[in-house]
């Protein structure tokens, strides 16, 4: 009998499978079989459902009749999507029931006008859907972020989708440098020589080759610290020519590199701050959601099951343990809430002891450079002199080594939740690897304008210390260099010597050298923060050394795949997880702060000092600025007054007016549709509370009635 009982995949309706053995029975009216009234329940067709144009469940493609069954199914498929169903009626998420209003809506539109133009009007439409479907599916290791975020969590998979993100900002500005710097320097000619020591001016000479035969250790040096043949190379500002379209496209290259990491980045936090509000108001957190709604029923493979799993399980432990700390605070008592804030003092100062004593090292180790370079052992040993050079590098990257690991000890002392630590480490790691870079800066400017004093001996001919520094833009340039080569030699180093190393111990040693060796877990705020200050780094360096975005893009992809195969090889799902709308929010956001930390020392360049006389597209200029203006003028008179009126009261006044009253529109509105759901809330709570009081009602009359 069992035999008998083989189903259909699919029936003539596209609905529920119906035994072999009824399809001539008469128990049902013509045309109303057991399959069709089943297929008419909202859940059987919820059950269905696997997204449009997708099989639905109970396909068997080994069936005697698959042929005909997956034309049924075809043809059911083409009915479902063409019929003018209400969007209500239709067993589908409520994005594509949104997608589906859409369409119907504009293909009504277009039915209705019967014009030309809105028959395009909607190809172009549908031609934008299929490009970005088409965009989407391009997205470069999309797989791999997936795999990553089902065996080690959303933070995990944050760090690599933010070094994705951070990839495609370099690969546009190098796009924009080779089209906006190169091409100009050799379409207009060969870009000439170095000056030379035999020219003379009265801001000194200045000659980067290096006289005699030059042996490959210093070559390797070179390479290593950017001098020699290198300080005079596309790589460096000081080996572009004095012309004035040229350097107004290095400038508008540097701007508008800016500008595009700006737009792109506060793309990116809206939609991360988006989830962080739902997750923080907890419409997306609950439990219920994460059980009962949560589930992709468009999956496809075991692979993708177990990878949702892992997702969900991640998920709904971190909110667990956020929920058990939040319980646990809600339990303190005042004495427990007083003593919980002091030592919460006691750490910060801690923290701010820390940062200032490596704040003051970094001073130190800058200034300290300057003397040992002058010194007759340091100019005779090559790898002294690397060293030397290296010195700030070394010990910033020493003190961004030692202080977040300490900053990770601090943080689960202060008693707050996981995702609150990962924000607190984050902004104490952000601003020690940032306030570094500041410090840096500081000493090499105090260096380049003699402290700040134009009046000053040095710097009372051109300007700046050209007798220290003759081309100042290539040096600061040059720091920048070895920030971003020192950082990727560190990685390294550390994947190389300590991470693998670890794991073998770990592996080959299961006794107590194991257990003190430890498994590895992903540290994701000190890693997202070591992209981020790479990043940083490139921007600050964009002006004086162009080809930065493109060392940085190979740096980036070389980082990528190490980083990959050093978390399958060694290390293990994070104990603790943390929640993905927190760190998709907070890691765009210290980004920003990156940029705009990074856009006052190039601004300040830009306006406030004097660009080199011997070398630079800027030499003989007051400022780098000064040639935006002489472009300007020889532009049409029409064209002069409308830039120049931009920069007038008279349109910036209206503009901030206008932009206040949008701002307020904009929070008016935001406040009505917050108080909106608000009401709505209540009125859900309230439907439940009469639910459960006829319920209880329910069943009060029905034990009366049983007693009766």
């Amino acid at each position: 009998m069992e035999e008998n009982r083989t189903w259909e995949a699919w029936d003539s309706s596209g609905g529920w499978p119906a035994p072999r053995e009824a399809r001539g029975a008469s128990a049902f009216p013509p045309g109303r079989s057991l399959s069709s009234v089943l297929n008419e329940l909202p859940s059987a067709a919820t059950l269905r459902y696997r997204g449009p144009g997708v099989l639905p469940w109970g396909v068997l493609d080994e069936e005697e009749d698959g042929g005909r069954s997956m034309q049924a199914f075809t043809e059911a498929a083409q009915k479902e999507l063409q019929e003018p169903h209400s969007s209500r009626e239709l067993p589908w998420p409520m994005q594509a029931r949104r997608a589906h209003r859409q369409r119907h809506a504009r293909d009504q539109v277009a039915y209705r006008s019967g014009s030309r133009a809105a028959q395009w009007a909607q190809l172009l439409q549908r031609s934008k859907e299929k490009t970005r479907e088409g965009l989407l599916t391009l997205q470069p290791w999309g797989w791999t972020l997936k795999k990553i975020g089902g065996q080690f969590g959303a933070g995990t998979e944050s760090y690599f989708s933010l070094l994705r993100f951070l990839l495609l900002l370099n690969v546009l500005a190098s796009v924009l440098t080779a089209c906006m710097m190169l091409l100009p320097t050799w379409l207009e000619g060969a870009p000439p020589g170095p000056p030379g020591s035999e020219t003379s001016s009265p801001c000194g000479s200045y000659n980067p080759y290096q006289q005699g035969l030059v042996t490959f250790p210093t070559q390797l040096f070179n390479l290593l610290s950017g001098e020699g043949y290198l300080e005079w190379s596309p790589l460096f500002c000081g080996f572009y020519p004095s012309r004035p379209r040229l350097a107004v496209t290095y400038l508008c290259s540097v701007f508008a590199s800016g500008l595009i990491s700006l737009l792109l980045i506060l793309r990116r936090s809206v939609s991360g701050l988006k989830q962080t509000l739902l997750a923080e108001l907890g419409t997306l957190t609950s439990y219920s959601h994460r059980v009962f709604s949560a589930w992709d029923f468009g999956l496809c493979g075991d692979v993708h099951v177990r990878l949702r799993q892992r997702i969900l399980l991640y998920e709904l432990q971190v909110e667990l343990e956020e929920a058990a700390v939040r319980r646990q605070a809600a339990m303190r008592t005042l004495g427990q809430h007083v003593r919980v804030w002091l030592v919460r003092l006691l750490l910060n100062l801690l923290v701010v002891a820390l940062l200032g004593a490596a704040f003051y090292g970094i001073y130190w180790a800058t200034g300290y450079t300057v003397e040992l370079q002058g010194t007759t052992l340091v100019q005779q040993t090559p790898l002294l002199e690397l060293v030397v050079n290296y010195l700030p590098s070394i010990f910033i990257s020493g003190v961004n080594f030692v202080l977040p690991p300490v900053f990770a000890l601090i943080a689960p002392l202060e008693g707050y939740t996981r995702s609150r630590q990962i924000i607190f480490i984050l902004l104490r790691t952000v601003f020690l690897r940032l306030a570094s870079l500041v410090v840096l800066l500081f000493s090499l400017w105090n260096q380049i304008t003699c402290g700040g004093d134009a009046e000053a001996e040095e710097c009372k001919t051109c300007g700046y210390n050209y007798n220290e520094i003759p081309c100042w833009e290539t040096r600061v340039g040059q720091e920048m260099y070895k920030l971003l080569l020192f950082d990727l030699l560190t990685s390294l180093a550390f994947m190389l010597l300590i991470q693998f190393p670890r794991k073998l111990i770990c592996g080959l040693c299961p006794g107590a050298l194991g257990r003190l060796a430890g498994s590895q877990e992903f540290q994701v705020p000190s890693e997202v923060l070591g992209l981020i200050y790479s990043q940083t780094v490139v921007w600050v360096g964009s002006l004086f050394c162009p080809l930065l975005p493109l060392l940085n893009t190979a740096k980036f992809l070389l980082l990528f795949y190490l980083k990959k195969l050093t978390l399958f090889s060694s290390c293990s799902p994070a104990s603790r997880t943390v929640r993905a709308s927190t760190v998709n929010f907070v890691f765009p956001l210290v980004l920003l702060l990156g940029l705009a930390v990074s856009a006052v020392p190039v601004l300040y360049s830009i306006f406030l000092i004097p660009p080199s006389k011997p070398c630079g597209p800027f030499r003989g200029q007051p400022s780098i600025w000064a040639q935006i203006p002489e472009s300007i003028s020889s532009l049409p008179q029409t064209t002069q007054n409308f830039l120049f009126f931009l920069g007038t009261q008279a349109f910036a006044v209206p503009l901030l007016l206008f932009s206040s009253i949008l701002m307020a529109y904009t929070v008016a509105l935001a406040n009505s549709y917050g108080r909106l759901i608000s009401e709505l809330k209540r009125q859900i709570e309230r439907e439940a509370q009469n639910k459960v009081f006829l319920a209880q009602r329910a069943v009060a009359l029905s034990s009366t009635n049983g007693a009766l």
